[in-house]
């Protein structure tokens, strides 16, 4: 459903990875992407890897061969992945999601007020963006 959806209204092929899999290693492997100035690079890298190539982003050899492919140096590439520091900023993120409440994927926020999480369709995220224009009207005519 969602690989023909995505063909018939975007023109994207889809060939997704497997659900389910620890997606850790590549959170870390972002945060040295990041570190070395190529994080949109890499994570753009990585999605495709997931969403149009069915690769396992969870395999410390793929995360290589990704890395590597944005210029990122990959000598310790294992060291990179068990690194204390990118860990802590990963370990950071998920608290500061368990904060927010934030519990699925994708999780957006518009407008630094409406939450909407998980996979919608393209309605939803219409109805949050009309709410927000309105919203703004209102505002404007106090």
């Amino acid at each position: 459903m969602l690989e023909k959806r995505a063909r018939e209204e975007y023109g994207l092929e889809i060939k997704r990875g497997t659900f389910g899999i620890n997606s850790r290693p590549a959170l870390i492997a972002q945060k040295y992407a990041e570190s070395q100035g190529k994080g949109e690079q890499f994570q753009k890298a990585v999605m495709e890897a997931y969403w149009q190539q069915a690769r396992s982003i969870n395999e410390p050899a793929v995360l290589k061969e990704i890395a590597e492919g944005v210029g990122l140096d990959t000598q310790d590439f294992e060291g990179v992945l068990t690194n204390p520091a990118f860990e802590a900023e990963v370990d950071a993120d998920i608290e500061q999601a368990h904060e927010y409440q934030l519990d699925a994927v994708p999780a957006l926020v518009f407008a630094e007020k409406y939450l909407v999480m998980g996979a919608q369709p393209y309605a939803v995220l219409e109805q949050v963006v009309e709410k927000i224009q309105a919203d703004g009207q209102s505002q404007a005519a106090e």
